[in-house]
């Protein structure tokens, strides 16, 4: 794998159910500003979302947003952002996000952040890519987690699918994973 430039966050377009998950998503934002990492994300200004994207833009990161057409008219996007892409559905925002990042970290969030990291491991699957995926908090993911093993289990999923796919409990352990996964080829 080449260096991880880019890192595309999937998260909520809500804060969830208290202070700890405002304060990882701007963590991580953080993160991967002071890493040098360009931040890519769903282009909205609210929920984990706008958290994550104005704690990139405060410690001096790079911070694309990707929005469809319907939500930039609703005027949910981010207006301070580095480059703010729209796109014509959702579909096409995804495929973008994929496009412009070299890994995949998975905040909390909900049934959106659910397709979205879906994709990025049904991507893995088959074959489309092998960008790591990191999904963080991890009792927040342990459903998902043992969901992925009982597939693996019952032979409907491949093993080597899991071999990109981690669970860490904090930004820093996730932005250390990426650190060193940049480096292996």
């Amino acid at each position: 794998m080449a260096k991880i430039e880019s890192v595309c966050v999937f998260c909520g377009s809500r804060v969830g159910d208290g202070p700890a998950r405002r304060a990882l998503a701007a963590e991580t934002g953080r993160l991967i500003a002071e890493a040098g990492m360009r931040t890519v994300y769903g282009g909205g200004h609210v929920g984990l979302m706008g958290v994550l994207a104005d704690a990139a833009l405060e410690a001096g990161g790079e911070v694309i947003g990707v929005i469809p057409e319907f939500l930039h008219e609703r005027e949910v996007m981010h207006s301070g952002l580095t480059e703010l892409v729209v796109t014509p559905s959702m579909h096409e925002r995804k495929a973008e996000m994929h496009a412009r990042s070299d890994a995949f970290l998975v905040l909390p969030g909900g049934i959106g952040t659910l397709d979205e990291v879906a994709e990025a491991l049904s991507w893995i699957s088959l074959d489309l890519h092998r960008k790591p995926v990191i999904l963080v908090d991890r009792a927040f993911w342990s459903p998902l987690s043992h969901l992925l093993s009982e597939m693996e289990r019952a032979g409907f999923l491949s093993p080597d699918l899991l071999d990109d796919t981690a669970f860490v409990e904090t930004a820093g352990e996730a932005l250390a994973l990426l650190a060193e996964l940049g480096g292996r080829d």
